[in-house]
């Protein structure tokens, strides 16, 4: 049964390793949403998100022969930085494993940190079974990234501050993978004050915990599909799972579409790189009806690789209208290129890409295809473009864009 001394036992342990990450106001969702809405930034911590609370504080419980015999855990990739980096504080040997999609920053980092990475499985729970297995082969100490109390526990510490720096708080938003930090945060949370609402945020393809409190017990799903990597799991965890049964008060999804325009907006607004699975929290506050309440996003980790955030940028140019391909079919004579060209310039339209298809009829001299991929200020200047197309006689067709 996790008490209050439990927590601040863990907050004296934490505070060796952890930096400070006051809250900070956030301008845009409190302007969207009528309520003062402030971002707790996990994502600047010493491993780049706040896993390494739960792993140094279990590891400061276990014994001295636990820690000797070598540390092994699975992750899709920030209790593997905070496991590693906590093992190294303790002078003892950590293998991770990972699954096969982890992004190469958390994979690199790990191994930074003195760490064995294997590669093993499509999603954590794949990893963790192949983890359970070489625990038991090699005889490692197995520290579980959520299904245990101690790890959630030391994530819980997140609570402690929040409430500290801002005693008002009426919603904490927190993101659920396996349910550790929910666990943690919820659970402590109530024991300071019963009136905070805790609101978990899952990513709709992955959520677990979920369908097991509906379901009234731990299930678990046929897939986890989401883009939110750190949150992709399948079951959530059995000790754990009354903790967020009793502390839990509500659990939203979000969809991966509002991920990538979460990601542009978190850039955009407040100059901060924030993982998929941080930004959870982030998205779910827009659709929280908490007008003038004193609300609180944990955004629990940043480390996200420049593919994906590539990726992810441009999708949310694309899902926000700021990026569009269109169709348009002319005659092959010359000029015609400049006409259209013309058109787009005086509405001020950026054209970034053209493809010219020449065989799209039997006869290029009536007409051939040309797509336009545009950059727009947003869906009314892009509906401007279109309309001067229109008027310019081209008849122009929107189609799938690709960069």
């Amino acid at each position: 049964m996790l008490e209050k001394k439990d927590f601040d036992e863990a907050c004296n342990v934490v505070d060796k390793v952890r930096l400070e990450t006051k809250l900070i106001y956030s301008d845009f969702l409190s302007d969207r949403t009528g309520a003062n809405v402030y971002l707790k930034p996990e994502n600047m911590q010493f491993t780049g998100a706040y896993k390494l609370r739960g792993a140094y504080y279990k590891i400061s419980t276990l014994s001295d022969e636990e820690r000797n015999r070598g540390l092994i855990t699975a992750s899709a990739g920030n209790h593997a930085q905070g496991v590693a980096y906590a093992a190294q504080k303790y002078g003892v040997k950590a293998t991770i494993v990972m699954p096969t999609t982890t992004p190469l920053i958390k994979v690199n980092r790990t191994k930074s940190y003195g760490a064995e990475v294997v590669l093993h499985g499509d999603v954590y729970d794949e990893a963790c079974e192949y983890a359970l297995s070489l625990a038991e082969k090699d005889g490692l100490t197995f520290i579980h990234p959520f299904d245990d109390l101690a790890v959630a526990t030391g994530q819980g510490t997140i609570a402690m501050e929040i409430i500290k720096e801002l005693p008002l708080v009426d919603y904490i938003l927190v993101p659920i993978g396996g349910g550790g930090l929910a666990t943690g945060v919820s659970t402590l949370a109530k024991l300071i004050n019963p009136k905070i609402k805790v609101i978990g945020v899952e990513p709709t393809g992955a959520a677990c915990v979920k369908a097991s409190l509906e379901k009234g017990e731990v299930v678990t799903l046929p897939t986890a599909l989401t883009i939110a990597d750190g949150t992709a799991v399948k079951t959530p965890g059995k000790q754990i799972f009354p903790y967020l049964q009793k502390n839990l008060d509500e659990v939203m999804t979000v969809d991966d579409d509002e991920l990538v325009v979460a990601f542009l907006d978190m850039v955009e607004n407040h100059k901060m790189v924030v993982e998929n699975s941080g930004l959870l929290t982030f998205a779910a506050a827009q659709k929280l009806k908490c007008k003038g309440k004193n609300v609180v996003c944990i955004l629990s980790g940043g480390n996200m690789d420049v593919i994906t955030m590539s990726s992810v940028v441009q999708q949310g140019l694309i899902f926000r209208d700021r990026i569009f391909t269109v169709s348009v079919l002319l005659p092959d004579k010359p000029g015609e290129l400049a006409e259209v060209a013309g058109t787009i310039a005086k509405v001020q339209g950026n054209v970034i890409k053209l493809e010219h298809n020449q065989f799209v009829t039997t006869n290029r001299n009536v007409e051939v295809e040309l797509r336009i991929t545009l950059e727009a200020f947003g869906t009314d200047h892009k509906l401007k473009i279109m309309d001067a197309l229109e008027k310019g006689g081209y008849k122009p067709k929107i189609v799938r864009t690709s960069l």
